[in-house]
């Protein structure tokens, strides 16, 4: 099978050093083995699921080089989790349990869209009053939007979540992961006494509006839900140019 590198193949315009992508779709035949090539296509796109899902093709794991995912690497380096962090930061993009309770990238252009209809309009205290919204929800939002960026591990302690504490942390941060009142702004290492950074990365967590800013705060409700919902849908059947609308709609639920 070939594999086209759009990253190197791209044209430049004069001066500008800023790539001139074409029109990228997941029916491409493409790799990403870099950092640098996963903002691109982050960038490209705009939605970039992490894990394989109901759609086939539309993830970064089905498009990953050899030796970068946690299967292949040479090591306990897994390159496309060692990224998640620094991609975050570099693209202020969104991150977070997006699509049916799993992972996704979405760029920084997109985010406030996607948002939106997901919201259906509403800000968190609006949803509240308007009974959409349990007091957990509240509680839980209520505290990380006092703390954030806060770390998981810290918003369980403060919080009072644990064995011998409050239950659901976990369903409650996806469900407003889910409803794009939250996402993840940052991943956080342990390290030992030589400063090497050991274990699995710990979430933290974030609002969209303090971490993205005017950029998103001037833009999510710019439309109505309806409006928002219908650019979303637009965008992800040109970059899936193979799926079914139904099949999409299935999955932006």
């Amino acid at each position: 099978m070939l594999f086209i590198n759009y990253f190197d193949c791209c044209a430049e315009e004069p001066g500008s050093g800023i790539p001139l992508r074409g029109n990228m779709t997941y029916s491409d035949d493409f790799q990403i083995s870099s950092m640098e090539e996963l903002i691109e296509l982050i960038d490209e796109v705009g939605f970039v699921p992490f894990f394989s899902n109901e759609i086939q093709g539309f993830s970064l794991e089905e498009h990953i080089a050899p030796g970068c995912w946690y299967d292949d690497a040479d090591s306990e380096f897994w390159p496309a989790w060692e990224w998640k962090g620094p991609v975050i930061r570099k693209m202020k993009c969104a991150y977070g349990k997006f699509l049916r309770n799993k992972a996704m990238y979405i760029s920084h252009m997109w985010f406030p869209d996607f948002a939106n209809f997901r919201r259906q309009g509403y800000d968190f205290d609006a949803r509240y009053d308007d009974g959409l919204a349990s007091f957990y929800d509240k509680e839980l939002f209520e505290l990380l939007d006092l703390k954030a960026p806060a770390l998981s591990k810290d918003l369980k302690k403060d919080g009072g979540y644990g064995k011998n504490g409050k239950k659901g942390f976990d369903t409650i941060i996806t469900r407003l992961q889910k409803q794009c009142y939250v996402i993840t702004s940052d991943f956080r290492y342990s390290t030992d006494k030589f400063g090497n950074k050991y274990g699995w990365g710990i979430a933290e967590y974030s609002t969209p509006e303090k971490f993205l800013g005017k950029k998103f705060t001037n833009a999510v409700y710019k439309r109505t839900p309806e409006e928002s919902y219908a650019r979303v849908l637009k965008q992800l059947k040109k970059i899936l140019p193979d799926v079914g609308q139904k099949q999409i709609e299935k999955i932006l639920r």
